[in-house]
């Protein structure tokens, strides 16, 4: 598997130049670190080390102003090889290189002793003591320490055979269906265009396929690949790469961008974090502290929201956001550092935990939930993601950012969670998921919404389907206001009778007085039959307006009693199915019917005969043709 080794320690400790003795590249390309003698920039190479190995080499300056350039190229490492010169021991930027590398989670390397031309055996083994001691609370405790110089060659081989040693042990984790590489250069190369380099931290990417920067979203297409200096068809993760980007300008690239295939990342302002302060801080981290904050090769200001404190002393880890002026692309787990202003030092760092962060309020229950997100195990980091992220949930792609799960992974657990009731597939077009718990809420939360509408009107049958998705489900997504309502349906919770939705137990009831309203309605229809009162002088008769009395007319027409035939005309129901029952007889004799025929079929004048006439028609028993009717069925 390809493997990328990063430098680091103390400047003029000899990185550039041990580099170049084991490679034969020189990693100082700019004029300037030739004339001045030091790393500026990040400096790449590779070593074979027989086999088929090929070792990728990122070498960072070692000079306390160019910290932030040594943070680019340690972002993409697999280990390090941590640089001490042995006529000067550990140095400040020793100190600071190997704290930042155990912020980003570099967990193995060792240790090259260089210079050991210019010190003599005793002077070299009590150099080789401190470090040994100085080592010992760290990753690099017992890590190999080898001298070397690579002046006169000594060590060479042993440090090689040692790098032979740690590959053939190491197996670095690396998602293969998520291409990413951090740009760390942007160049322009005769004849070919625009050139991107990085560290490939996952995937592959092949010669043809589409690519976007992330977080600009500015899409391109891939004219050619080269990896450790040579031309390729396929790149993979773990090596460093080069890519010839299509219809690209230079300014349209920036350091830190991000490249990947179109629509698996996600930028945003807002980072949930899990964040330690080193114990070598001198001061804790304040709440809402402005600080520089580092991210594979970009860096940006950033404000740290504490969210269960005030500060976070050293030596203490805590949940917390990081706020941003320009959005960032990320993924779970990647790891970040953060820096202050004065000194200009690394001091904090860890990992991401919420690459697209959720809305919280300090001090909060949210903020206790939050704390899942750094569990180790898939299954609760995928539950608690969908949780916060509440009703508007997450599609199948965010969540291979959120969990750094690989597809089938990802796939497998939201299978588990959905027996467990703990995910749930409400947009099956998108693959868009919620919670289980949340969906549990909004269940108890529409039948309470049900509940108090049956109390405060408990003649009306119930909500119509969609009168109920624009009042209580507003602000859901329309699936998920379906997914809800048919889950208390197919429970039986619920009821819906055509359009309208009511509990299952819900039944139109009337007050005591209204009860006497309703008989008295009630009897005027049934004495008028098949030529009902006039509404005025049923509501005269009640002493009231029509707006006081329409909520037993509805209790009425819902229950099957009366029908509304036209404007203020109703109809008793079995009047009217008497009469609708003759025409059903007419219409076995014959094919069409008149209005005369009507009338002397029924005796209604034309007062009634021509709306109910409309009526049958609206009804679809008949259709109108011409001055006469017709059975609908037969037409």
């Amino acid at each position: 598997m390809p493997v990328i080794m990063g430098t680091a320690g103390h400047i003029d400790h000899g990185k550039t130049t041990l580099i170049k003795a084991l490679t034969g590249i020189d990693c100082d390309r700019l004029s300037e670190e030739k004339k001045r003698g030091i790393t500026i920039e990040l400096g790449f190479a590779f070593l074979d080390l027989g086999e088929g190995d090929r070792l990728g080499i990122v070498d960072v300056p070692g000079h306390e102003k160019f910290v932030k350039n040594m943070v680019a190229g340690a972002a993409g490492v697999d280990f390090v090889i941590l640089v001490i010169a042995a006529d000067e021991g550990i140095m400040p930027q020793t100190r600071e290189h190997l704290e930042i590398c155990q912020l980003l989670g570099v967990t193995t390397g060792l240790v090259a002793l260089t210079k050991t031309d210019m010190v003599d055996a005793e002077w070299l083994e009590m150099v080789e003591d401190e470090v040994a001691s100085y080592l010992e609370p760290t990753f690099l405790s017992g890590a190999p320490v080898i001298p070397v110089s690579a002046h006169t060659g000594a060590g060479l081989e042993e440090l090689k055979d040692a790098l032979r040693t740690l590959i053939s042990e190491f197996s670095p984790r690396r998602r293969s269906d998520l291409f990413r590489l951090p740009v760390d250069r942007v160049f322009t190369m005769k004849g070919h265009g625009t050139v991107v380099t990085g560290t490939m931290v996952s995937g592959s990417i092949s010669v043809g396929d589409d690519v976007t920067l992330y977080p600009g979203g500015v899409g391109s297409k891939v004219r050619g690949l080269q990896s450790h200096g040579e031309t390729v068809d396929t790149a993979q993760a773990g090596r460093r790469t080069a890519v010839n980007l299509a219809g690209l300008e230079v300014d349209d690239i920036r350091r830190g961008d991000v490249l990947a295939r179109p629509g698996t990342l996600f930028p945003t302002n807002v980072w949930d974090i899990e964040l330690t302060v080193l114990e070598s801080s001198h001061l804790p981290l304040k709440h809402r502290k402005e600080i520089h904050f580092h991210h594979g090769a970009r860096e940006v200001l950033a404000r740290i929201h504490l969210l269960d404190r005030d500060e976070l002393k050293p030596g203490e880890t805590a949940i917390c956001q990081a706020r941003f002026t320009e959005p960032l692309a990320g993924v779970y787990d990647d790891r970040i550092v953060l820096r202050s202003f004065s000194p200009l030092r690394a001091f904090a760092g860890g990992r991401i935990v919420g690459p697209v962060g959720h809305k919280v309020k300090r001090f909060s229950d949210r903020v206790e939930q939050m704390k899942l997100l750094a569990d180790d195990r898939p299954e609760v980091v995928a539950a608690t993601q969908l949780e916060l992220a509440g009703p508007d949930g997450v599609d199948f792609a965010e969540l291979l950012t959120m969990t750094n799960l690989e597809s089938k992974g990802l796939e497998k657990t939201l299978g588990v969670l959905g027996g467990q009731q703990k995910a749930v597939l409400f947009d099956k077009e998108t693959r868009r998921y919620a919670g289980g718990e949340l969906v549990e809420s909004l269940a108890d939360g529409l039948l309470e919404f049900l509940a108090d509408f049956h109390r405060k009107d408990s003649m009306k049958p119930g909500v119509q389907r969609g009168e109920l998705a624009s009042s209580w489900g507003r602000g859901l997504p329309p699936k998920l206001f379906h997914h809800v309502l048919e889950k208390l349906l197919k429970k039986g919770d619920v009821v819906a009778e055509q359009e309208v939705i009511k509990l299952k137990d819900h039944k139109v009831s009337l007050a005591s007085d209204q009860e006497k309203v309703r008989e008295i309605i009630q009897a005027a229809y049934r004495e008028g039959g098949t030529t009902p009162p006039n509404l005025k002088d049923v509501l005269a008769s009640l002493g009231m307006d029509f707006k006081a009395a329409s909520g037993v007319f509805r209790v009425l027409q819902d229950q099957g009693e009366i029908v509304r035939v036209s404007g203020d005309m109703y109809y008793q129901c079995a009047a009217l199915d008497g009469i609708k029952q003759k025409v059903l007889a007419f219409f076995e004799e014959k094919e069409e019917m008149s209005a005369p025929d009507f009338k002397d079929l029924t005796g209604l004048s034309r007062k009634y005969l021509i709306p109910v006439l409309e009526y049958f028609d609206k009804e679809k028993l008949t259709v109108r043709v011409g001055d006469v009717r017709r059975l609908r069925k037969r037409s």
